[in-house]
């Protein structure tokens, strides 16, 4: 295939970084025999993650099922920037696939992502986000709003909050504490509401922030990430299960477009192998890793029902409204019909 002026302008911003990290540029396909060389970034986990093992799988069954001719290089976590300037250049075409929590920058409407408290159990957010489910039907076309090809959604479990010294089980309990929340709209919103202070960070600035004392701790992501990078700077991890983590397998729109349709079938074919066998593994994944951190010494706590119920009850009066305004009614009106019915 060859590649495109447009393409070429729209690369200008880090060709020079791709190319010293071995990247081709993207080129338009004209036909099945074409060879490309596409790039996947992720914005965290590192090669030895799950997240990192399954993007190598992605790229490993894309080629193999092109036979060799559609070769996909893998970046982990800071290997080409942070989180938010990622998402700019997968917009951009920059990158041509990412593994990533999407950014509310370009559409307030991908905050339906992070709603808190969307779903409470496994088996509801298993059914609302798969193939079917109805929150993908609701974020697939926001993607192709903003120029992103959403293949689906890579879960890895809920979130919960990783503290250093001392821990929170209730709005009263969290007063004074502050954690670092992932800067995207509403997740600092949720923890303040829980009764933490939000303090919005990049993901790779995180570990230093604990150990500074800049912040107490991490919150919004499964106890995996805690345990594997921050084991040595916290000691407890509360289950507040305020959402559901969640990340998404992207491409970007022109760059899928340019494919015919046997070379997106094998991406596209791919991807859902992926999803699939992420979606059996999720949970087992999950609670391998909450064995790991308690025989490290992590102390892992599960809030009780009455303790749950009042962050749920709280969280989805103060920012579902918030919501709301951002989202439109119509919208929240939808996940207001489909969100887990607290016990």
């Amino acid at each position: 295939m060859k590649s495109t002026n447009k393409t070429l302008r729209n690369k200008s911003c880090i060709i020079g970084l791709a190319m010293l990290a071995g990247v081709s540029v993207s080129m338009e396909a004209a036909a099945s025999n074409d060879k490309f060389k596409l790039t996947l970034a992720l914005e965290s986990g590192d090669r030895d993650s799950a997240s990192g093992k399954s993007m190598q799988m992605w790229a490993d069954l894309i080629k193999k099922d092109s036979a060799g001719r559609i070769k996909v290089n893998v970046f982990y976590q800071g290997e080409l920037g942070g989180q938010q300037e990622l998402f700019d250049q997968l917009v951009k075409g920059n990158i041509d696939m990412m593994l990533t929590w999407p950014q509310t920058s370009y559409d307030d409407r991908l905050a339906v992502n992070y709603i808190p408290y969307l779903t409470l159990g496994w088996n509801d957010a298993l059914s609302a986000y798969t193939e079917n489910g109805w929150l993908k039907n609701i974020l697939e076309p926001v993607y192709k709003d903003i120029g992103l090809k959403y293949f689906g959604p890579y879960p890895e479990g809920f979130g919960g909050i990783a503290t250093k010294g001392k821990y929170a089980l209730s709005y009263e309990d969290a007063q004074g504490m502050k954690v670092r929340s992932t800067p995207v709209f509403p997740l600092p919103q949720t923890i303040n509401a829980m009764g933490f202070q939000a303090v919005p960070i990049d993901w790779s600035e995180v570990y230093t922030s604990i150990q500074t004392g800049v912040v107490d701790g991490d919150s919004g992501n499964v106890i995996y990430y805690d345990y594997e990078y921050f084991r040595d700077q916290v000691n407890y991890y509360v289950q507040t299960s305020h959402n559901f983590s969640s990340y998404a397998l992207l491409m970007n729109w022109d760059h899928w477009q340019e494919m015919d349709a046997e070379d997106q079938k094998i991406i596209a074919d791919a991807a859902q192998k992926v999803i699939e066998l992420q979606f059996a593994n999720a949970r087992t994944e999950d609670e391998k890793w909450i064995a790991a951190a308690q025989k490290s010494g992590m102390k892992y706590i599960v809030p009780n029902k009455q303790q749950m119920h009042n962050w749920v009850e709280r969280v989805r009066a103060e920012v579902w409204p918030q919501a709301e305004e951002k989202l439109g009614k119509d919208l929240m009106d939808k996940i207001r019909a489909n969100a887990s019915v607290p016990e």
